[in-house]
């Protein structure tokens, strides 16, 4: 998957779209070889890379030097989508575009921003300026604080109808796709249906487009966080210490470096 006419594509098609989130330039290198569809360049890079409680620690210039790294490391091969951090879609066009510029010009393909209400007319005008932009609806840890934490999202008729609106009205300003985090399974699929552009979910059942993990969530490398949506395909902490410690074991038992990694 190289472009957001892809996403588009696989829609039509009913064929499942994958995105793994993706934060260096090694990584994007291996998923490029991968058969993931396409990268997201989070804002959770604040959680997984720089160690903080929220995302609310990323700005633009992290996000673009991150994304830049993604963007080499991935070449032609895959579709690059970026986050816009918090509060830089809030602030104005000038602001909200001199944002996205910056993280376009990192050499991503697309931005996403979180929420509805408020951004109709700022995703139109980043789309009839040449930006494509996923929305991002449900959870949207941006607004934890609003939330009052990390929960699921859409639980009674009223707030599954808010959010059915903010998804069409994304639609309808022109969004390419839109995730749905932490919804009811029922909610994201009667949204998938009524949208005629892709949603991606993240805890929200089987019934959307496509789905997204956090790159450490999917490996296994941060044990003692599992929320009931994630599924480790690998465990990546346990291995990766092992490596670590045959490493240490060879170098203090004197076997590496052998004859064969020296110079003569």
């Amino acid at each position: 998957m190289k472009t957001i006419l892809d996403f588009q594509d696989k829609k039509n098609k009913n064929e499942k779209i994958t995105m793994v989130t993706c934060y260096d330039y090694t990584f994007a290198r291996i998923l490029a070889e991968s058969d993931v569809d396409c990268l997201l360049v989070g804002d959770s890079l604040s959680n997984t890379m720089l160690g903080h409680p929220t995302t609310l620690s990323a700005t633009t210039n992290i996000m673009a030097m991150y994304a830049g790294a993604v963007a080499r490391g991935a070449g032609d091969k895959k579709l690059v989508i970026a986050d816009l951090p918090f509060m830089s879609y809030r602030k104005g066009i000038t602001a909200t575009m001199t944002a996205a510029e910056k993280v376009m010009r990192s050499g991503v393909h697309a931005v996403k921003l979180e929420g509805g209400e408020g951004n109709y007319a700022m995703v139109k005008h980043m789309v009839g300026s040449g930006v494509p932009v996923m929305g991002h609806l449900g959870l949207t840890p941006q607004s934890v604080n609003q939330l009052g934490g990390f929960k699921v999202q859409g639980r009674d008729e009223k707030a599954q109808k808010k959010i059915m609106e903010e998804a069409l009205r994304l639609q309808d300003a022109g969004a390419f796709s839109v995730v749905l985090e932490c919804v009811p399974s029922h909610l994201a699929k009667e949204i998938t249906a009524a949208l005629d552009i892709p949603t991606i979910g993240i805890g929200a059942g089987s019934d959307t487009s496509g789905q997204v993990l956090v790159l450490q969530d999917l490996l296994g490398m941060n044990p003692g966080f599992k929320p009931k949506f994630v599924k480790t395909f690998y465990n990546g902490f346990e291995n990766l210490k092992d490596a670590f410690n045959t490493y240490h074991e060879e170098v203090t038992g004197g076997q590496f470096p052998s004859a064969k990694e020296s110079y003569s």
